[in-house]
């Protein structure tokens, strides 16, 4: 591969490693550019999630302080994606690549729509469980297995898991969005370590050690920004923000078709 088109792909990992810390969804540069490149749409998949995980931590580690106190919140949920993440990383190694083509933009319309409405909604599940003393600390019961569907999302693909965490998260716990952001940050690193790990032990003959490698680099270079840059924004801009990546996300996803 030309030294050109690795600058550019380190670039689009970097810009994709910023803006999964704030919001989720840079596989949507990545992945376009390394097509655009010519190369194959599940090396593609595959190589970007495996170099997408050091920015993944990156921006988990950026988020460190808004992490405190939450530690059996995030062991419980990542026990969830792990799971999910596994079952979605089998499914991308078996099923054609257009599986799921008609219901991915459908479910990140769903994330933003939780998280444009997710004021509404934590008030109304804080209400139903007002008699039970509350919401959990780990949040209503449909939180983990509705965190383990966005797992099984993410092993698949995973542009966009950023919204539509954020929408489950935002709507089913009572807690400060930038502290579910920085949760949202572990679990889609533990998502993409877990799937990386699968594909690595299944399917290495499918990965483009080069190109992860390059996007790894920009992807961590990015998510420094990212972590500086999403935890001063205040909660209805960090709405705002997510609303829009996702409508934009759902808008290159149909267009693409």
């Amino acid at each position: 591969m030309p030294l050109h088109e690795l600058l550019l792909i380190a670039l689009a990992g970097s810009a994709a490693g910023m803006i999964n810390t704030i919001v989720g969804s840079g596989t949507l540069i990545t992945f376009p550019t390394l097509l655009a490149f010519g190369v194959p749409p599940v090396t593609a998949n595959i190589s970007n999630a495996i170099g997408m995980i050091p920015g993944a931590a990156a921006g988990a580690y950026g988020y460190r302080r808004e992490l405190a106190g939450q530690r059996d919140r995030v062991v419980r949920l990542s026990v969830a994606t792990l799971l999910g993440a596994i079952i979605g990383a089998v499914l991308l190694l078996v099923l054609p690549a257009s599986a799921f083509e008609a219901i991915v933009p459908v479910l990140i319309l769903l994330g933003v729509v939780l998280v444009v409405l997710q004021p509404r909604i934590s008030a109304r599940v804080a209400a139903r469980h007002a008699h039970l003393g509350g919401l959990p600390e780990h949040g209503a019961r449909w939180v983990w297995p509705a965190t383990g569907a966005v797992g099984v999302y993410c092993g698949y693909f995973g542009a966009a898991q950023g919204v539509l965490l954020m929408g489950v998260l935002g709507s089913g716990i009572d807690d400060a969005l930038q502290r579910l952001n920085a949760v949202k940050n572990v679990l889609a690193a533990v998502g993409n370590a877990v799937a990386s790990v699968i594909f690595v032990a299944v399917a290495a003959d499918r990965i483009d050690w080069l190109i992860a490698a390059v996007i790894a680099v920009g992807a961590v270079a990015g998510a420094g920004v990212g972590a500086t840059v999403g935890r001063r924004l205040p909660s209805p801009v960090l709405r705002a923000v997510i609303a829009v990546v996702g409508l934009t996300a759902v808008a290159v996803l149909l267009l693409d078709r």
